[in-house]
């Protein structure tokens, strides 16, 4: 049974994500607010409700580990640093600016980054590898690697999958961004996928489908998948892009294109964003 309060707490937290992820975007005149916002919802279950993390001590042993392989989405990744304590949420005017720490892709000067990602396919292949030698030490943690569905048209995924199903790794869980839409328009027109599920099935993964924007839904895959034992899980989230904005939602051309101001200030009073972050 899913605690109310708890699920009304982090959809506040997921408005006020979103609201930086619009302000971090508009200060930069730069970055991908699409699938930014699309992972915005399971993004805030993983780290308020499910991930072992200390924000102050960035290097603790206990922690889990959380690779975002679809790097781009930056302004959610420091927008959930700055909501969960790593960062200074001022410092999210300085995003995509010379010198600082706020790059368009994760860096490690940044705390709480573990990986420096961006060029797609690769992070699931990097996820494989922490949680083998998180096992092979005998430590509890868990790896989550949070993907685009594009980047299941990549070779070097499919070897993941077929490497994490084989090594039984049930520390590691995919979190795949299903929002149908990559830079170059419908993922299903420019190299389909489906059926998806019985793909990652056939590599013997556990597969949990969920609505992506259900709050409840999202915490509850990530129980279950805590729970499974002998095989990885991927957590199938059917998202839509641009999520929150009507202008954005399902538009390709909103893949990596930051907002005017004009239209910040429209994304920000449908998100029903506070005073403050109207200041540019």
């Amino acid at each position: 049974m899913v605690d109310q309060e708890k699920i009304a707490e982090l959809e506040q937290i997921a408005r006020r994500v979103r609201c930086d992820i619009i302000y971090a975007l508009v200060h930069a005149q730069s970055g991908h607010p699409g699938g930014s916002l699309s992972a915005t919802d399971f993004s805030v279950a993983l780290y308020f409700h499910t991930l072992k993390h200390l924000a102050h001590t960035c290097t603790w042993e206990g922690r889990d580990r959380v690779i975002f392989s679809k790097g781009h989405v930056t302004p959610l990744i420091f927008s959930l640093l700055a909501e969960a304590g790593y960062l200074e949420r001022e410092e999210l005017k300085t995003f995509r600016k010379y010198g600082s720490r706020l790059q368009g892709h994760p860096n490690l000067e940044c705390p709480g980054i573990e990986v420096g990602t961006g060029s797609l396919g690769q992070g699931l292949s990097i996820g494989v590898g922490l949680a083998l030698g998180l096992r092979l030490d005998g430590k509890p943690n868990r790896v989550y690697c949070i993907m685009g569905d594009g980047e299941n048209q990549e070779g070097s995924t499919w070897e993941a999958i077929m490497s994490a199903g084989h090594f039984k790794l049930d520390n590691l869980c995919v979190v795949l961004d299903n929002n149908g839409l990559q830079i170059d328009g419908w993922v299903e027109d420019v190299m389909g996928l489906q059926p998806l599920a019985d793909k990652w099935r056939s590599f013997r993964w556990n597969v949990i489908e969920i609505d992506g924007h259900n709050m409840a839904e999202c915490v509850q895959a990530f129980d279950r998948a805590a729970l499974a034992k002998g095989q990885p899980t991927v957590i199938l989230a059917k998202t839509v892009k641009g999520k929150g904005v009507s202008f954005m939602e399902n538009r390709a051309e909103w893949h990596g294109k930051a907002p005017k101001p004009d239209e910040a200030r429209q994304a920000l009073q449908e998100l029903a964003c506070p005073a403050e972050y109207f200041d540019f």
